[in-house]
């Protein structure tokens, strides 16, 4: 199914993980019809069965593929792989992405100190990404700093700002505009370049959930006025 020319349909890359599953379920329940992708076909079938039954009535059911029949069904992808799985799964993918927009969500976290940043030998996930897969891809960069905590619960109000990043502007828009519709402040942050500082957060982020016995640590911006506010 290709999504209509106001929503695109969107492949979720790891997504029977914590991260994808919310932010499938977010954009299902905006009207946007989702694919789940993962390595085990019976796994993201069982998945987005389990999501379909919290959709509201009416809305576009999600479906479960493996991950490459996914990228190959949607216009936008969505990768919210561990970074150990990270240019492994591009690897597998690259093909099947090229002329779409892949928003990475990949943090570069390395256990056991993943409140410790740790840049990786490309500076960031994203430009890793971007690098693999070619200009062919425009990669963006989001969602680094939003927990998945925040997503997994219904009705839940989600107090952060989405920075995003991408050297294309035509593609950070659209991306800003699929934050938007699932209720999140979504700001243009400039180049891909600097996702190496919005990747960075999420470590600093982690540390604080431990300092204070939170869950769901996240940003806001101050200054910015919002089409809400």
């Amino acid at each position: 199914m290709v999504g209509t020319e106001n929503n695109p349909t969107i492949a979720i890359i790891g997504g029977t993980g914590a991260e994808g599953r919310g932010l499938g379920f977010l954009w299902a329940q905006a009207g946007y019809s989702i694919i789940l992708g993962s390595r085990s076909v019976s796994k993201a079938i069982a998945r987005a069965s389990d999501l379909n039954a919290r959709i509201d009535e009416g809305k576009p059911s999600l479906r479960g593929m493996d991950n490459l029949a996914a990228v190959q069904s949607c216009e936008v992808s969505i990768l919210t792989v561990p970074y150990q799985a990270h240019k492994s799964t591009l690897l597998e993918l690259r093909d099947g992405l090229q002329g779409k927009i892949l928003v990475d969500v990949t943090v570069p976290l390395i256990p056991p100190e993943v409140d410790r940043v740790q840049l990786p030998v490309g500076l960031a996930a994203s430009l890793e990404a971007q690098e693999i897969l070619g200009s062919g891809v425009r990669v963006v960069a989001a969602f680094q700093n939003v927990s998945a905590e925040h997503m997994n619960v219904d009705g839940s109000v989600i107090d952060c700002d989405v920075l995003v990043c991408g050297d294309d502007s035509g593609a950070r828009s659209e991306v800003i505009r699929l934050v938007q519709a699932i209720g999140m402040s979504g700001l243009h942050a400039g180049p891909l370049a600097n996702a190496v500082a919005i990747e960075s957060l999420t470590p600093v982020l982690i540390g604080m959930n431990k300092r204070y016995g939170v869950k769901n640590a996240g940003i806001r911006v101050t200054g910015i006025p919002r089409s809400d506010e």
